[in-house]
């Protein structure tokens, strides 16, 4: 029927009900049984209660099995814990706890997990542990005990205490209920997360356990085998529990052994099974076996067996085994011991990802390939990646692109071939060729002498092709800014050649690349006098000399001035050749650590060991630019701010300088901060632009942006008035510890503000170490005569030098063991103070500089994000969890990173969001 016949069908039952309960007679239990249901039922059709709570209640107190079931699932489904009912509830639940009845006791700790709120943990998680190891109890009951204490340690780790019980529950591991077994093994795997010392005996336990099963008959264990496989659930339990340990005592290793290989031995037998749940089952303790032995990395043998078997899965008819195969692949290719059995398998990957109708496989492929590769197979496995580029999914692109860049780097013995590499990458996917990659290969060829001219030759015919990608030009610029006078003694690659070929593309480039050529040209000037008046006439014209874009012309004013009025030794000096970048770690690198997350940190670290010495890392080069240009190089980065100047830094600039260190400004008297100024400062938090401050005369607002560990911000200040400021004096005051942490550095405004007018103030930004205080921004004037005085957080955060990371969710997990010691984690419990709503949630997590990571957490309504906090000294990973509670509306935000005062600090930030 229609929507509205079935409300008004609805509400004539409600009405129905609430008289009945209403009534003057009372209902007996079956009664107030049907009716408490009815209102679950309609609860559940989307219709708001407001009634029956307490009838539902008093159905707790029936002895009647079917009453007292109805009364627990609605307060389940239907009761808060702000209730006012909640003591009543509690009371009930105690009392059946204490029943010993096992019917009602697990009806009572169903309750009690369904609700899982703080209130009910508070009330409850120090008895559910007694009943857990009680001699006494049923062993339905310790397995509803068993679920229920994990789902409070998971709501509020901080009130479940560890105890005497602690030992005797890892004994159930050996618990004649493999029922039992399951859930203790559950609870156990997540304690021991976080307490190792705890758990520690539940190693040789769980072996003992494990091998009892992998060696039984599917008719051992009959209540427990599922499709002919013993305990599935089980097995994959206790082998995921043996992950947070690493290898045990030999004695104990040597039982693990056998276990391992004999789940290796049954993946070799014929299935006993056609079906489908066969083989998910068998194949599931398999993968986590190997899981285990990939995270022991301590046996070669297995390892080596390892491999074998997922070898043979590459080729097998099941999408998920071929792309599971390819994933634990790529783990084992790290480890010495299986990285040589990995390679035979080099021929079947390459044909994955050639015929594979998946992207998703065809991307582990690309991971495969590349965690593989070494010197002996680099050529092909680069070779075979650049083929693969020209059709692949625009998703994995910009991926591919950044790991042939750094295998071409990484394994390069002769560097005209990672020349050759590099451009080949930019004509095939030039879109997708990241900032940091052309930076890249212009430090390589800086740094290198013998592949300068090759450089120059091969950038020089590459322009000549009719369509250039802009990428390309930006190469080409600075190479031939830099070394055209290497191949300038051919008549086909002469000067006035070389420039008539860069400035052909001029016009099609954006702004950015112009800049760069138009460095190029005054490089030219000082390279070859011959094509000086040519250029001069470029720079004098009127598109440079009033173009719209202000870097561009003032570029042509002063590159136009310095080749007029400087003197040849000057020219030569000032536009000298590049000096060799400084070693530091590959920017490519960093760039694919940020897109891969934490896990490719081992992969850095090889990749810095197997780097020629002679090959040195950088920062991102300045194009073509000279030394005395003050002005912002265009590949720097989006901030403008540059990495730090390869060449010689310049005296510090006098005290009339344009950059003044605000430190050097004392305010005669700070005033205390403005009301309301740390509700701005909280807002700010997750965004970065909008108004800081305002009151009837003055509006503060602010424009931001950051990239690592550099920040730019823009201040705005209105004058709300028709009558002019007068000493007009913006301060920006730093505590002392605060100083030591964080670079600030600002140009002075106009100390007059007409009326109506607003003047900006530019604020560049250096993080150098985390810190948590915030500088104060104190303004000073005069008004009408009178003088005023206003200061205000300038809300420069920790969390503005987030870079997001996008990762796996076995990355993440594997993550965030790492980050277990207690020092690490910052957990907090608070009440929400703003509407739970989901989209909004996502956007301040975003907005708060790490990325959202979708279908991570096993729980769908939980919000994981990552990201790298960037100072100049360190780069801190971070990871963090939020999990609402729309039931308590309340939060528990967990964070973890590798430096405590970093989480703290970040938990604190991020807890006044919501």
């Amino acid at each position: 029927k229609s929507k509205e016949a079935e409300i008004k069908r609805i509400n004539k039952e409600l009405a129905n009900i609430r008289s009945k309960f209403k009534g003057d007679k009372a209902l007996d239990g079956y009664s107030k049984k049907k009716y408490v249901c009815k209102l679950l039922f309609i609860f559940l059709l989307g219709h708001d209660i407001d009634f029956g709570h307490m009838e539902a209640v008093n159905l707790l107190s029936s002895n009647r099995y079917t009453e007292k079931q109805i009364g627990y699932l609605f307060i389940s489904v239907l009761v808060n814990s702000n209730s006012e009912l909640i003591r009543l509830i509690n009371n009930a639940i105690k009392n059946d706890l204490a029943s010993r009845n096992p019917t009602f006791m697990g009806l009572a700790l169903h309750c009690i997990a369904n609700v899982g709120s703080r209130e009910m943990a508070e009330a409850f998680a120090g008895e559910i542990p007694k009943i857990l190891v009680a001699g006494d109890t049923m062993d339905s009951v310790k397995q509803s005990a068993a679920l229920c204490l994990l789902r409070l340690y998971r709501t509020s780790p901080d009130l479940v205490p560890m105890g005497d019980w602690t030992s005797r529950v890892v004994h159930l591991l050996n618990d004649q209920h493999l029922g039992v077994v399951t859930a203790a093994t559950s609870l156990i795997s997540t304690l021991a997360q976080k307490n190792p010392e705890e758990f520690k005996t539940s190693v040789s336990l769980a072996v003992s356990r494990l091998s009892r099963i992998v060696t039984s008959a599917s008719t051992d264990l009959q209540d427990y085998t599922y499709y002919f496989v013993p305990a599935p659930w089980l097995s994959v339990k206790l082998l995921r529990l043996l992950q947070c340990y690493p290898p045990p005592d030999p004695a104990v290793r040597g039982r693990l052994t056998e276990c391992l290989e004999t789940i290796l031995n049954k993946a070799q037998e014929p299935p006993k099974s056609k079906k489908v749940q066969h083989s998910n089952a068998k194949n599931a303790v398999l993968f986590e076996a190997i899981s285990l032995i990939i995270h022991h990395d301590s046996e070669p043998n297995l390892l080596v067996r390892a491999c074998n078997q997922l070898g043979q899965f590459l080729q097998h008819r099941e999408t998920n085994l071929r792309y599971l195969a390819l994933e634990s692949m790529c783990t084992l290719a790290s480890s010495e011991f299986s990285h040589e059995a990995v390679k035979t398998h080099i021929e079947t990957v390459i044909n994955a990802l050639k015929t594979e109708r998946d992207v998703s496989v065809r991307q582990r492929a690309v991971d495969l390939l590349y965690a593989m590769c070494d010197r002996s197979n680099a050529q092909q496995i680069v070779a075979e990646m650049l083929s693969y580029l020209e059709t692949a999914d625009y998703s994995i692109r910009e991926e591919i692109v950044l790991k042939v860049a750094i295998l071409a780097e990484k394994y390069a013995v002769d560097y005209t071939w990672y020349v050759d590499t590099i451009l080949n990458l930019i004509r095939i996917a030039g879109d997708y060729v990241s900032e940091e990659v052309w930076y890249r290969v212009i430090q390589i060829v800086i740094n290198r002498d013998d592949v300068q001219g090759y450089a120059a030759k091969t950038v020089f015919e590459a322009l000549q092709a009719p369509a250039c990608h802009e990428n390309l030009v930006k190469v080409g610029g600075y190479i031939l800014g830099e070394f055209g006078n290497l191949i300038a003694g051919d008549p086909r690659s002469s000067p006035l050649i070389q420039f008539d070929l860069l400035h052909s593309k001029f016009h099609l480039c954006s702004v950015p690349t112009r800049a760069l050529l138009l460095s190029t040209y005054i490089k030219f000037v000082n390279l070859f006098p011959e094509v000086k008046t040519t250029i001069q006439d470029v720079l004098r014209s009127d598109s440079q000399l009033k173009n719209a874009d202000v870097e561009l012309q003032q570029r042509a004013v002063e590159y136009l001035r310095l080749s007029t009025v400087a003197s040849t030794d000057i020219l030569a000096t000032v536009l000298e050749e590049m000096p060799p970048f400084p070693e530091r770690e590959s920017s490519i690198l960093a760039k694919l650590k940020k897109k891969k997350g934490p896990s490719t940190v081992t992969d850095l670290e090889e990749t810095k060991r197997e780097r020629s010495a002679d090959v040195n890392g950088g920062p991102e080069p300045a194009p073509a630019s000279t030394s005395a240009a003050s002005t912002p190089s265009p590949s720097a980065d989006l901030l403008g701010l540059g990495a730090t100047p390869p060449a010689p830094a310049a005296p510090p600039p006098s005290s009339g300088g344009l950059l003044v260190d605000v430190f050097s400004d004392s305010a005669s008297s700070v005033a205390p901060l403005a009301p309301g100024s740390e509700d701005n400062f909280a807002r700010f938090v997750c965004k970065n632009n909008g108004v800081l401050f305002e009151n009837q005369l003055l509006q503060i607002g602010l424009k931001s942006e950051f990239r690592q560990n550099l920040g730019r911000m823009f201040i705005f200040y209105g004058n709300k008035t028709s009558t002019q400021f007068l000493n007009f004096t913006p301060t920006l005051i730093c505590a002392d510890d605060l100083q030591s942490n964080l670079n600030l550095q600002t140009k002075p405004v106009d100390p007059t503000v007409d009326g109506g007018a607003q003047v900006q103030q530019v604020v560049n930004i250096e993080c150098v170490s985390d810190f948590t205080e915030a500088p104060v921004l104190n303004i000073q004037f005069r008004y009408g005569g009178t003088f005023q005085n206003v200061s205000v957080k300038l809300p420069i955060t920790l969390n503005k030098f987030f870079q997001p990371t996008e990762m796996a969710s076995q990355d993440f997990f594997q993550r965030w063991k790492q980050l277990s010691n207690p020092q690490q984690e910052v957990q907090n419990i608070f009440k929400a103070k703003h509407p739970m709503d989901t989209e909004i949630t996502k956007a301040k997590i975003i907005g708060f500089g790490s990325a959202l990571l979708e279908e991570v957490d096993p729980n769908p309504a939980n919000f994981v994000g990552a990201g790298i906090i960037h100072t100049r000294n360190t780069q801190i990973g971070c990871l963090l969890r939020l999990e609402p509670n729309l039931q308590a509306q309340m939060y528990r935000l967990t964070l973890r990173t590798s430096k405590d005062t970093v989480s703290q600090r970040l938990c604190e930030l991020l807890s006044e969001q919501f």
